[in-house]
């Protein structure tokens, strides 16, 4: 059987795969340090900025973060244990609570405003907006297609 050749573009889009996972351990890596001294980890600080300001089941959560249903329920089930954040009863959906931030959770948050501002300050200093509108704008284009392409059996 012949496999298909890769066309340029398709070169490209590897390249951006292996430059994104790097990206992503980096900005992983950051976060983790960023949340740390509010006793947050970089999983548990993105499923609480997922209800930062709206509440969404596990779900939605999952659905809006890129994360799979079962790892944001055990991280909501944490944050719920240690006051951070809180089930409320879902008028659309009985049976799949909503997640919100408790004061704690709010105050957590608080806590790691200046650091993340002053992080994405110092990463995004030299570049100019309109090449980071670019590239924002290729991401979601790139999200998209992932997200409505078929992998081939």
């Amino acid at each position: 059987m012949n496999e298909p050749q890769k066309t340029e573009e398709a070169k490209l889009l590897t390249e951006i795969v292996l430059l994104t996972f790097r990206l992503e351990g980096g900005f992983l890596a950051a976060a983790d340090r960023i949340s740390a001294p509010a006793g947050l980890t970089a999983a548990r600080w993105k499923v609480l900025g997922a209800v930062l300001y709206e509440k969404r089941s596990v779900a939605e959560i999952g659905r809006v973060m890129g994360l799979k249903r079962q790892s944001v329920q055990r991280l909501a089930d944490i944050l719920v244990a240690e006051g951070i954040a809180a089930y409320e009863d879902n008028p659309a959906h009985r049976s799949a609570k909503l997640l919100v931030l408790t004061a704690e959770g709010r105050a957590r948050i608080a806590k790691l405003s200046g650091r993340q501002t002053s992080w994405a300050n110092r990463v995004s200093a030299g570049l100019d907006a309109k090449s980071l509108t670019a590239a924002r704008d290729v991401l979601k284009e790139l999200i998209a297609r992932v997200e409505s392409c078929e992998v081939p059996a």
